[in-house]
């Protein structure tokens, strides 16, 4: 989320206790979280997210390598008014994505960020492994009442040549960069009691200026996990991503639940025109995705961990408060998730 916060004054409130009967979350089942930034760990930025009845936050972590120090700082300051850090995203290692020299030295620092999170008791480590996300294709339309859509179209950008500090990699030349990465990283992982998730190529699109995408296909995310049988390395499950590419999400929900490896999930809907080229991101309750036949299959495998109800809608309501970053989606997508998770636990 941009800034949770802008501003509140009350003091710090833990997220509400459940009513005994509408679908606790629990141990085995999932849990519901928004985004926020180390920038907007204060009081009030924080509220906001305890109002929704969120109990859990995900955010993108600071440079490598990561320090114990650091990540005990922001747990302790979510702990403060009843929330959990749930997943930090990594960055920060080009060499190791392009097979360049230097990629032993950037892989040694995230031997220490995992070594670092394992003692502060983070679960979960996000990251991409993307060549070039092909952002270029991206462009806003209108949906209903005004409110801002986000489409792709992969025609657009299909032509769009390499940028000189990427280079154009070919499919395998990605396969053999990222089976390096893992067969460094995940014994350590495993180690130390973090799960990795990698997020699946978002857009999908079959080439991103010139690079293969690993991660472009389901068919690439069981390659994925195959490398290194461990459910450490484990994937972002995506049922809007899923869906862009075209395949059923709950199969794949079910395929990657049953091998243990979905680390983290991404709850969101779309439009396909095109499968991995042309789609458009929609409200959660309009779109494509059996939202509610995917949450049942989570609540179904005993799935423990955070599901983001990603991607909020551009609403007149946050064009019209600055600073209000995209809060009033957040609600819209929160609240549908909730009932979701609910109506699931109950069937």
């Amino acid at each position: 989320m941009q800034a949770i916060g802008a501003t509140a004054l009350s003091p710090s409130v833990a997220p509400a206790a459940a009513v005994p009967g509408m679908g606790a979350e629990g141990r085995d089942t999932p849990k519901l979280c928004m985004g926020a930034s180390a920038a907007h760990l204060d009081e009030g930025s924080l509220r906001r997210v305890t109002q929704l009845g969120v109990g859990h936050v995900v955010m993108g972590g600071p440079p490598i390598p990561w320090e114990e120090s650091e990540i005990r700082s922001r747990m302790d300051r979510l702990q403060a008014v009843g929330l959990k850090l749930a997943n930090m995203m990594m960055v920060g290692f080009p060499n190791t994505i392009y097979g360049r020299s230097g990629r032993d030295a950037e892989i040694e620092k995230i031997l220490q960020s995992i070594r670092a999170a394992g003692r502060a008791g983070l679960p979960v480590i996000e990251y991409n492994f993307y060549a070039h996300r092909i952002v270029e294709g991206y462009f806003e339309e209108p949906g209903r009442g005004g409110a801002g859509m986000t489409s792709f179209d992969y025609s657009k950008v299909k032509d769009l040549p390499p940028l000189p500090d990427e280079g154009a990699h070919n499919l395998e030349e990605m396969w053999a960069n990222v089976t390096y990465f893992l067969k460094a990283v995940v014994p350590v992982a495993q180690e130390s009691g973090v799960r990795l998730a990698l997020h699946p190529n978002d857009p999908p699109a079959p080439i991103s200026r010139g690079s293969g995408q690993i991660m472009g296909s389901v068919e690439g995310w069981k390659r994925l996990v195959d490398i290194v049988p461990s459910t450490a390395n484990g994937i972002t499950f995506d049922c809007g991503v899923t869906r862009e590419m075209g395949h059923d999400p709950v199969e794949v929900c079910r395929y990657f639940g049953a091998k243990d490896r979905i680390n983290h999930v991404h709850f969101r809907n779309v439009r396909v025109r095109i499968p991995r080229e042309k789609y458009t991101e929609v409200f959660p309750d309009e779109g494509e995705v059996n939202m509610f036949a995917v949450m049942k299959e989570l609540v179904r495998q005993k799935y423990p961990r955070v599901i983001l109800p990603e991607h909020p809608r551009v609403l007149d309501a946050d064009r019209e408060q600055p600073g209000n970053g995209s809060y009033t989606g957040w609600v819209f997508n929160v609240a549908y998730a909730r009932a979701m998770f609910q109506a699931a636990m109950a069937s």
